[in-house]
């Protein structure tokens, strides 16, 4: 009889996968639970996807790193004072605050597009991927009139309607923290709407998701989004109607075009 026991861990035919995704694939098995490292990655994640939640967005880095862009810069605020209440009360995120609301001024002429970065409910995506989001965007719109950068705190996809209402524009953009998932805290979501005003529905919005390195890249991010405001606009509303063709219409461009 061997004097070690037999090593009871079973590999799942299905890891070889895991190195095309950082989804939780092919953890494999000790007898009938999960291996320790399994147990503890899950424990990772699980905690910062929370820390990702809590997170508070740093303004000020934000400010600057727009600035040194080249983008001039507004900050705003919900109506949510703070975090706790921000979770328990979605509608105050979707309104400005009375400072807020003061700070905005109508475009002249109005602006053809204003980009909104905000926390949503992952500071860590909007300041990790922001900024670099917006880069890719910005190079492909050069002659579109761009309002200033709002930076929106205790925010939800909605405020973007007020704000857009309130500057004027056409169309407006918000690139906000996404709902953190187990294998990726730092989600970050694209919310198009055309001629916003408050009142608007999720189903008059277009939605690019999962934008970081690890999912959708920002250039194949700021494609998409640019076939979609131009869609928009040629089509006069965004949302259901609006369908993204972009992969099949680049597809069918010859080489070169």
């Amino acid at each position: 009889m061997p004097d070690t026991p037999a090593d009871i861990t079973t590999a799942d035919p299905w890891s070889r996968l895991r190195r095309f995704t950082r989804a939780r694939v092919g953890i494999g098995r000790t007898g009938h639970a999960q291996t320790t490292d399994a147990v503890l990655a899950f424990g990772l994640a699980h905690a910062q996807a929370r820390d990702a939640v809590h997170l508070p967005l740093d303004v000020r880095a934000m400010d600057a790193a727009l600035r040194e862009a080249g983008q001039d810069v507004l900050q705003v605020h919900s109506a949510a004072p703070d975090r706790e209440t921000y979770l328990r009360r979605p509608d105050l995120g979707r309104r400005l605050d009375d400072a807020g609301a003061a700070a905005l001024q109508p475009g002249t002429p109005p602006f053809d597009v204003v980009f909104v970065i905000a926390d949503g409910l992952s500071a860590l995506a909007a300041q990790r991927h922001g900024v670099p989001m917006l880069q890719a965007v910005l190079a492909r719109l050069r002659q579109w009139h761009i309002g200033p950068v709002v930076v929106a705190q205790q925010a939800r996809v909605a405020l973007g309607d007020d704000i857009g209402e309130r500057m004027r524009a056409r169309q407006v953009v918000m690139l906000i923290g996404e709902r953190p998932g187990l294998s990726s805290p730092d989600s970050l979501g694209i919310y198009l709407t055309y001629d916003p005003r408050v009142g608007r529905t999720d189903a008059q919005r277009n939605c690019i998701s999962n934008v970081r390195p690890e999912g959708l890249p920002y250039a194949q991010a700021a494609d998409r989004l640019v076939f979609l405001l131009r869609g928009a606009v040629a089509l006069g509303r965004s949302g259901v109607d609006l369908k993204d063709d972009s992969a099949a219409v680049g597809a069918a461009l010859p080489d070169g075009g």
